[in-house]
């Protein structure tokens, strides 16, 4: 098994991780309902997906 011939510091350490960091979601109107959304996903009040319904939700009604 391979060793390490040196200590890697803490700062060296760190300076690779710098952007190892969490992103926070793209979150978009929906243009139907107005609810906040994710990108590229179905809008989890209405149903709608870029103008269209996608899923039928139920107790509502679909004209």
């Amino acid at each position: 098994m391979a060793h390490p011939k040196h200590k890697i510091s803490k700062t060296r350490r760190d300076k690779r991780r710098t952007h190892y960091k969490a992103v926070a979601p793209t979150v978009a109107k929906c243009s139907n309902c107005g609810a906040a959304t994710l990108y590229h996903r179905v809008c989890p009040s209405c149903g709608y997906y870029r103008g269209k319904l996608a899923i039928a939700k139920k107790g509502k009604e679909v004209l």
